[in-house]
């Protein structure tokens, strides 16, 4: 029993190892598929199991697209009647008016601007909540503090919570895919958006590139399956040893899982991407032909949305791409200082009618009841002009968008100012959005922690409350 690498193991070291290992990891796959965190007695029931996270990088305009001011139009040009927050640039202008008129959509009579109008034939679906909140105005930061809950890198992004927190549907996939197309770049901030934080690797996102010859890089083998498998079997053995020495580590046990996953995924992933045999009305409902190249690249990673969430991946976040002339804005596409009009226009045409069509889908496929899709970006723009036809950063009110998975279709939530400056009726935080999120998925946020360095952190930190108003 001294020697380390025998198959046998003590008593003591085989409980170390279960207790913090593999174990753990076992019992969370467990959890995921019948004892949620959080689903003790009197904790949220189950409403969906899937997440789609369509990331509006750059921060989209609210008074432009989901909540109109007719004021804004009336006092056109005039200067702001009310105190002006420091923006991001401080080349502040006067009020100005959207150039995207409204309509009124569904049943629900919800307006929507014209440069959604795909998207508004799917109102009764949504969920607009007009009064988010964040409490950064930088774009980095932004987006650290939408996905993780925290202004800083280091933490757990949203999907490797709910990947930790659920568990895998399907052996074969990552539990959370991060997709891009085209052009599509990281949003500011970097793959730390997408990163597993203090949680163990295997919850971290895998970035799957829709339209490339390889969609996940190295995937395809250098040497025959079974020589692969052997050689696999092999490390697998040496690391069991290593891990019996240090008595279980996450980080190793983690770092195997994910070679596991990775054999596994050679002949998954080739399958998933190919659509080739999805029917013409499919393509295109997801606009995949249109002549848009942008347009049809982001609607590829609709269709490998829904792909995705039929195959059991728990969190799929989608990516924007810059305009073909304008890739300089890879990053934060949506953020337009100069020239609104048209970025915004560009960008929606982009992602509106693929958007439309992954709701469509969803739901003639009895998918969107189980799956939460979520529109939204790092924070909102002002009412007012930077320069001559730009909008600078808005934290103090913005908009974003919440369908299938439990949620009351055809409603709004939350106000902004006449203006559509400041919040003035129930302000929605992010750890608001995300306690929400996770009570949707049967998970009570304040008992998905996970300690590190002497606390325990989870992904609403020490706040949130769940927006029971628009919960079906």
């Amino acid at each position: 029993m001294s020697d380390p690498t025998c198959s046998l193991m003590s008593r003591r070291r085989m409980l170390a190892q279960v207790s913090t290992g593999f174990g753990a990891i076992a019992l969370n796959g467990l959890l995921g598929s019948a004892l949620l965190p959080g689903t003790a007695r009197g904790a949220p029931r189950v409403r969906a199991r899937h997440v789609i996270f369509l990331y509006m990088s750059g921060g989209v305009s609210q008074v432009d697209s989901f909540d109109p001011k007719p004021l804004l139009d009336r006092d056109h040009g005039k200067p702001m009647p009310t105190k002006i927050e420091r923006t991001q640039f401080n080349n502040n202008g006067d009020i100005f008016a959207s150039p995207f008129p409204f309509k009124q959509y569904g049943e629900s009579g919800i307006p929507v601007s014209s440069m959604f109008p795909h998207v508004g034939e799917c109102v009764d679906d949504l969920a607009v909540i007009r009064s988010m909140t964040s409490t950064v105005n930088e774009h980095a930061q932004g987006n650290y503090f939408f996905h993780t809950g925290f202004p800083l890198v280091g933490h757990p992004s949203a999907g490797a919570w709910v990947n930790y927190g659920l568990g895998t549907e399907n052996e074969n996939l990552p539990g959370f895919v991060v997709l891009q197309s085209g052009d599509a770049g990281i949003p500011h901030g970097g793959v730390g958006l997408y990163s597993n934080g203090y949680l163990p690797a295997e919850f971290q996102g895998s970035v799957l590139r829709g339209d490339a010859k390889d969609a996940v890089q190295n995937i395809q083998p250098l040497e025959a399956r079974a020589a692969q498998r052997e050689r696999l079997d092999f490390v697998q053995e040496m690391d069991q040893a290593f891990l019996e020495r240090l008595g279980g580590h996450a980080d190793v046990e983690a770092a195997v899982r994910n070679y596991e996953t990775a054999f596994r995924m050679q002949a998954e992933v080739p399958e998933l991407c190919d659509i080739s045999g999805e029917t013409k009305a499919t393509r295109q409902l997801y606009a995949l032909d249109h002549p848009n190249r942008t347009t049809a690249d982001y609607g590829r990673q609709c269709l490998l949305a829904r792909r995705l969430v039929e195959r059991g991946v728990r969190f799929v976040e989608l990516s924007c791409l810059p305009e073909p002339d304008d890739a300089g804005q890879a990053a934060n596409p949506w953020d337009q200082h100069t020239g609104l009009e048209p970025g915004h226009r560009n960008m929606a045409l982009q992602v509106d009618q693929p958007i439309a069509g992954l709701l469509k889908d969803l739901k003639s496929r009895g998918l969107l009841d189980e799956t939460l899709v979520i529109w939204a970006g790092e924070f909102g723009r002002t009412p007012f002009s930077q320069g001559a036809d730009g909008r600078d950063h808005n934290p103090f009110g913005f908009s974003i968008w919440l369908a299938g998975g439990g949620i009351k279709g055809g409603t709004t939530h939350g106000a902004t100012d006449d203006f559509g400056y400041h919040v003035v009726e129930d302000e929605v935080t992010i750890y608001d959005l995300w306690a929400t999120v996770l009570h949707l998925l049967g998970i009570d946020h304040a008992n998905l922690t996970y300690r590190y360095g002497g606390r325990d952190f989870r992904l609403t930190d020490v706040h949130g409350n769940v927006v029971n108003e628009i919960l079906a």
